[in-house]
């Protein structure tokens, strides 16, 4: 992969929120979830649909903070419209089930990854 520079990074907006909705997704061709993430005030609320059945339940995600990438274009996932990226790692095994990256304390929402 090649370098980038710190002002290619700015250009990526990776802001942390918390979920205040999620729900099964059936229509999505792979197991997924739909969220509902609040990114604070200057953001308001953006939709997302992601690939993380594996660990998480909608159940257990409310009230979770997760981060996001906010500035990417809209994309049209099945009948639902996806608002932004949420961010995870892939845990390595082979069904490449996804964890969410999450702060370790709990910060304002909106609040940016430099």
């Amino acid at each position: 992969m090649s370098e980038i520079s710190f002002d290619d990074f700015l250009k990526v907006d990776i802001r942390v929120g918390t979920v205040i909705d999620a729900q099964d997704f059936p229509e999505a061709r792979r197991p997924a979830l739909k969220l509902w993430v609040d990114f604070g005030p200057d953001i308001g609320t953006k939709k997302t649909s992601a690939q993380i059945t594996k660990y998480y339940t909608p159940e257990k995600l409310i009230g979770r903070q997760v981060a996001g990438v906010v500035n990417f274009p809209k994309k049209q996932v099945g009948p639902f419209m996806s608002e932004f990226l949420c961010l995870g790692f892939p845990d390595g095994q082979d069904d490449k089930g996804i964890v969410l990256i999450n702060p370790d304390q709990e910060v304002p929402n909106g609040s940016r990854l430099f």
